[in-house]
């Protein structure tokens, strides 16, 4: 299938070299709001360059990829779908839930896919976690802690005000890659419980080339709580932009047999660690896996990179009348627990979902063979 992007920011080329990687769908036009910026991606890519009106009505592109800023999400999706394309958006599907119900239904009403990212969840990591849940190794999970802190984005991001307003901060932007590798693991939440705090009101610009500007922030950058999950696991979480160091774990998982950590979820790969009871922790690799195979430079490290598998399973979804992995139902059920999380802090009380999903399939090896180039 033919994809267009629209948004030609620093996400952007992951999604362009995406193709190479996967056999099912081809990057052909762009589009962005800056038309200079749209030009030279298109230049750069070899793909043709287009106004946002004019990839939206090319007839040849089946798939829009959104990459455009969180406040931008609703609206483009919109149009995707108004035109009569599916859409695979960036993370977070919409800047609130209310805005999320709205894709669904017209999603629904044109009966078009409407995927988002992250897709990290699908990588070797996150998979073999899975395997090893499902194998009741370590027992049923009941209790759990994520944990990411750091001191925000506007030390190396050119550009990060959109972090600091509604639809960013630590949750909406970082805590995504951990919620929805969670329901990945343990399916649906039921209740959420949280308490915030935005602890300085401005935040300074360190990086070029707009190093010493000053930032407002509008949304919470520390917020902590609870998961409660259907499957009666209770997940404590910290998310916070307001910490210079820590030594905490990005994912432990606590069952009744034994304990699971799992390596940040905005990689798709990394060393996961098992301890069945008394035993000493046993280190995993998924280096020898399909999506676990590192393929890109981070500083002085390797780590897999396979962005646009997500896009690619939506793809072979569409083929074969399936139900995608990176679902609306899914994506959106990820969505309200963000949103749940803003909305318990803000009133002090207990949220409960109206929303609901499956547990994305496992993807397998074999499969995965079957989508790579």
């Amino acid at each position: 299938m033919n994809v267009g992007i629209i948004g030609c920011g620093n996400i952007a080329p992951t999604y362009f070299n995406s193709h190479k990687i996967f056999n099912n769908f081809k990057v052909t036009a762009c589009a962005d709001i800056n038309h200079d910026i749209a030009k030279k991606s298109a230049e750069e890519f070899k793909v043709t360059s287009h106004s946002v009106d004019e990839i939206l009505l090319n007839p040849n592109i089946d798939i829009i990829v959104n990459l455009t800023i969180p406040s931008a999400h609703k609206e483009i999706i919109m149009k995707t779908l108004e035109a009569g394309k599916h859409s695979f958006s960036e993370k977070p599907l919409a800047m609130n839930f209310e805005e999320g119900l709205a894709i669904q239904k017209l999603a629904k009403e044109k009966n078009l896919y409407v995927g988002c990212a992250p897709d990290t969840f699908l990588g070797a990591a996150g998979q073999k976690a899975k395997e090893i849940i499902d194998s009741q190794k370590i027992g049923n999970i009941v209790l759990g802690t994520f944990n990411l802190m750091s001191h925000g984005m506007e030390h190396w991001h050119p550009n990060p005000d959109f972090f600091f307003k509604p639809g960013g901060g630590p949750v909406f932007d970082i805590g995504v890659y951990y919620i929805t590798q969670l329901v990945n693991l343990l399916g649906p939440v039921e209740s959420i419980v949280s308490v915030s705090e935005t602890v300085t009101e401005e935040r300074i610009i360190t990086s070029e080339p707009r190093n010493g500007d000053k930032i407002k922030v509008e949304t919470p950058t520390t917020l902590m709580g609870v998961l409660n999950f259907y499957n009666k696991a209770k997940i404590q979480f910290f998310a916070s932009w307001d910490v210079w160091k820590h030594q905490h774990t990005n994912i432990e998982l606590y069952g009744l047999k034994g304990s699971i950590i799992l390596p940040d979820p905005n990689f798709f790969g990394g060393e996961l660690k098992i301890s069945n009871k008394e035993s000493n922790w046993e280190k995993i690799t998924t280096k020898d896996m399909l999506l676990g195979i590192p393929n890109k430079e981070d500083g002085d490290n390797m780590v897999a990179n396979y962005r646009g598998i997500g896009l690619s399973d939506m793809v072979n979804c569409i083929l074969n009348r399936k139900k995608a992995r990176c679902s609306i139902e899914f994506v959106l059920h990820v969505l309200e627990i963000m949103d749940g999380i803003l909305i318990s802090s803000k009133n002090s009380s207990i949220y409960r979902t109206s929303t609901t999903c499956k547990r994305p399939e496992f993807l397998g090896e074999e499969e995965i063979k079957n989508l790579k180039t």
